[in-house]
Formats: structure tokens, sequence, C-alpha cells
């Protein structure tokens, strides 16, 4: 009897049971979809994850701008020791059919002897941009840069080598010069970086180069538009063709 009466009672238990999931299901049809706030929240997530994505997998360039700043550096140094030790006292060497001279001057101002009558000044202003540098590589993350930067670092550090191991004295050392071309100042390898370095950057920032390594060009109307590079391995994002399309 027990098992007789269980039967049918079991079955309208199940009958019950799914009538009310019938009705969850045909009343509760909103709630099952996500709501606004949530998709807000999602979407806000999504936007967070994106923009986090780029900073998080580029790699800061340092090394470059140390490795350039090393060549530049050892370059100059070994230069200016060659020519002390074999121009000395001695008549130019003509290169070029005299288009060149290579002959040792010293040099008590900046690059390309501008303001011999302001070396301590020059070698202090060395040193800021020596820590300018040093802590604008923090931010590094656009190859172009750094070379540039690398550049501009071995060019002032190999000067201001010379402004205050040489005589006279510390901080009053003159730099020496042994490039000559007609009509034109002597100079050096670290000039001649330093110089370079500057061209370059500002070709770089009229090209809207970053040294966050993203671009800005410019958007709808001439007004400047980010955009920031991809992570590695992935895709580019659209927005950027999209407007370029439009």
């Amino acid at each position: 009897m027990q098992t007789t009466r269980g039967t049918p009672l079991s079955g309208e238990g199940e009958k019950r049971a799914e009538l009310a999931a019938s009705r969850s299901g045909a009343g509760g049809g909103e709630s099952a979809e996500p709501s606004a706030t949530q998709m807000s929240s999602g979407e806000g997530e999504e936007r967070a994850e994106l923009t986090a994505l780029p900073a998080g997998s580029r790699r800061r360039r340092v090394g470059i701008l140390i490795g350039v700043a090393l060549v530049v550096l050892a370059l100059d140094v070994v230069s200016k020791l060659i020519v002390v030790a074999t121009l000395s006292h001695r008549e130019p060497v003509r290169l070029l059919g005299g288009f060149v001279k290579l002959e040792e001057t010293r040099n008590a101002g900046a690059a390309f002897s501008i303001g011999t009558g302001a070396t301590f000044v020059f070698a202090f202003v060395a040193i800021a941009v020596i820590v300018v540098i040093s802590r604008t590589a923090r931010r590094l993350y656009s190859g172009p840069w750094a070379i540039v930067l690398g550049m501009l670092l071995g060019g002032a550090t190999g000067n201001l080598v010379d402004r205050l191991a040489r005589s006279p004295g510390l901080f009053r050392g003159q730099v020496v010069d042994w490039i000559r071309l007609p009509h034109f100042a002597v100079f050096n390898l670290a000039d001649s970086a330093i110089t370079v370095g500057a061209v370059l950057a500002v070709l770089l920032a009229m090209a809207g180069r970053q040294i966050d390594g993203s671009v800005t060009t410019l958007g709808r109307g001439g007004a400047p538009a980010d955009s920031t590079p991809p992570a590695e391995g992935q895709p580019a994002s659209g927005h950027q063709s999209a407007d370029a399309d439009a």
C-alpha cells in the first residue's frame, strides 16, 4: 500500500516542480539576462583590461639606450686618446683632398666651440641632461627614442669626461676637438652624436612618436588622437583603421 500510494504522490510532486520551474522561467526571464548595471560593469572591466594590456606587455627600451650611449662614449673617448697621442703639436692630417682635416684643438665651451667662457656652466648643463635622460628612461618604451636618447646621453657624457678629467681642472677641463670641415667649427664624435640625436628627436616629435611608445596622429578636424600600440602577439585594434577609412 505504501508503494502504491507513493508512486502517484511522487509523480504529482514532479508535475508541481515542473510547473514551478516553467512559471519561474516565464516570469523571471528578465532576471536571467544581465542587467544594465552588470553590463556596464562588465564593459568597464573589459575596457580596463584592454587599456592595461599594452602597458603591461610592452618592453622598456632601457637596454637599447644604455647600449647606444656606451658605444658613443667608447668611440668618443678612444678617438680623443688617439688624437692626443698622435696629432698633438703636428700639422693637420688632410683627408678627401683637404675637405676634412684632422687636428687637435682644445675647446673650453660647448659643442662646436660655442660659449668658450662658460666651461663651468656647461659642465653642470651636461650633468643635468644626464639626470633628465636617466629619469625619462623609466617610461621609455620606444625603440627610436631609445636610440636618440642614447646618442644624447653618450655625447653629453663624453664631453663631460673631458671637463672633469682634463686640464686646467675639475669642471673647467677643455674638451678635445679634432674634426674640421670647411667653413665649420672643429668638433668631435660626442658633438656629432648630440647634433644627430637632436635632429632625430625633432623628426620623431614631428612624426607624433612618443617616448612611451604611443603614436599621436591627427584625428578629425585636426585634433590630436592618441593610439597606443597593441600588445606583442595581439592583433592591432581596429579603431585607428576605422577612423582612417572614415
